[in-house]
């Protein structure tokens, strides 16, 4: 039996699983994919605005990509990066990597992914500060509605909703979290930067100062909504761990190379320079795995001497992801396609904004190419459609249906198409999704379902 709907219903677990709907329906089967383009088992053409999972960013199907991939596996299709060994690429990466990063981010310990960047930058916190002579200055803070990784200590670390089920378990202790800085869910008085500060800094007071060692903060939350924080909230969340000596660690998995056209958006677009910045995803736009930490000078002086760094895994370095990474960053600065993701992005931005207009649609936002669409059930309070209409999931399949694929998260619908999309494309993408979103309105009307 070849039937690869058949063998994947037999055998595999999928991540983020939900037993009964994938029980029902089975797996959509992806065949080939080109540019921003993909094609499934049964040849049916969709433009991916989700690229891949937020990663696929020079687009798929690059000759050059998939020749470097074969000449170095060729050559050298593995070496062990522990302890004193290295190989070319991985060598020529990390270089690469300290180049474009911000100021004295000079050192880099390469990864399998996102996950592993952040549960590596999380143990390192831990290592950095017991070498500074602060044992107990291990504690972390991270904020509501964010997604660090799936590794047991970064799953933890996040907190979105739907992440943390009870069946699993997950560390709690020295974990803490804070406000998510979204200005469409505040209802408070005053100055919502000021709010958020406040609340950080008597967190950091409950705590106590000398027992809080890192936060952790996304420079736009990703999964968690794609929250665009308001303007000087991370500069001034920066101040604060300036004046505590608390480590900024930037989760950049998705913002890092090219998706705010930028190579980080840390410095770049929002005027922040942090101690750690883990990146992953267009490291390599998907054509390989890899994840990188790069970490400032100040933490590998405090970490020298004689001791071990016990950690690191067996593909950290691999030299064909390696290879396939710098090749990848090769094509963004030829083909200037930092320039066009701000260029198309804004056009982008703009398209997408007219969905504001339709009765579900609460608030679109996001910036470049990184949009986020809310659906509510009424725009005035801001009100969520019962759980279990599966606004953003219904969405998606109307989507879909018309050759479009867009992320459903709960009542969300999340876009991150490849930097290489064209303004046509784009066109298609806000056409499709208008006329998705209006028709399952029209449903959910018919259903007796009420939309103010």
């Amino acid at each position: 039996m070849n039937d690869p709907v058949a063998l994947d219903r037999a055998h595999a677990l999928h991540p983020w699983t939900h037993f009964d709907s994938f029980t029902r329906d089975g797996p959509l089967v992806i065949d080939r994919g080109e540019g921003c383009l993909l094609w499934d088992r049964d040849g049916r053409q969709y433009v991916d605005a989700v690229g891949g999972l937020w990663c696929t960013n020079i687009g798929l199907g690059r000759q050059e990509m998939a020749d470097t991939i074969s000449e170095q596996a060729r050559k050298l299709a593995y070496a062990s990066g522990f302890v004193d060994m290295t190989n070319n690429p991985a060598a020529m990466l990390v270089a690469k990597l300290a180049e474009l990063a911000p100021c004295d981010l000079n050192r880099v310990h390469l990864t399998t992914g996102g996950s592993t960047a952040l549960d590596s930058a999380y143990r390192m916190v831990a290592y950095y500060q017991t070498c500074a002579g602060r044992p107990d200055k291990t504690r972390v803070i991270a904020r509501n509605n964010s997604y660090h990784g799936s590794t047991y200590a970064t799953i933890s670390v996040g907190k979105r909703d739907g992440d943390k089920v009870p069946e699993f378990r997950y560390l709690s202790d020295g974990i803490h979290h804070v406000s998510s800085p979204d200005p469409y869910r505040w209802d408070g008085e005053g100055d919502f930067v000021s709010h958020l500060v406040a609340e950080f800094e008597d967190k950091i007071a409950e705590i106590g100062a000398d027992r809080v060692g890192a936060f952790f903060a996304e420079p736009i939350q990703a999964s968690g909504g794609v929250i665009v924080p308001p303007d000087g909230y991370l500069k001034a969340m920066w101040d604060v761990c300036q004046r505590h000596d608390i480590l900024f660690i930037a989760d950049e998995v998705v913002t890092a190379f090219g998706r705010l056209g930028h190579w980080f958006a840390s410095e770049d677009e929002f005027g922040v320079v942090p101690d750690m910045i883990c990146c992953a995803k267009g490291l390599s736009s998907g054509y390989q795995p890899i994840g990188a930490l790069i970490f400032s000078e100040k933490i590998w002086n405090a970490m020298q001497g004689d001791r071990w760094y016990a950690s690191g895994f067996t593909y950290s370095g691999h030299p064909v992801a390696c290879a396939a990474a710098l090749k990848n960053i090769e094509i963004i600065e030829r083909e200037g396609l930092l320039e066009r993701a701000a260029d198309v992005g804004q056009y982008f931005e703009e398209r997408l904004s007219g969905l504001s207009d339709l009765p579900t649609v609460g608030d679109v936002r996001g910036r470049k190419l990184m949009m986020c669409v809310e659906n509510v059930g009424n725009k005035e309070t801001k009100e969520l459609l019962p759980y279990e209409v599966d606004i953003g999931k219904r969405i998606s399949d109307a989507a879909e249906a018309r050759g479009l694929m867009v992320r459903p998260i709960g009542h969300l619908n999340v876009m991150s198409p490849p930097l290489v999309i064209t303004r046509e494309q784009v066109d298609f993408v806000a056409d499709t999704l208008h006329a998705a979103i209006v028709d399952v309105t029209d449903q959910l009307i018919r259903d007796g379902i009420k939309v103010a």
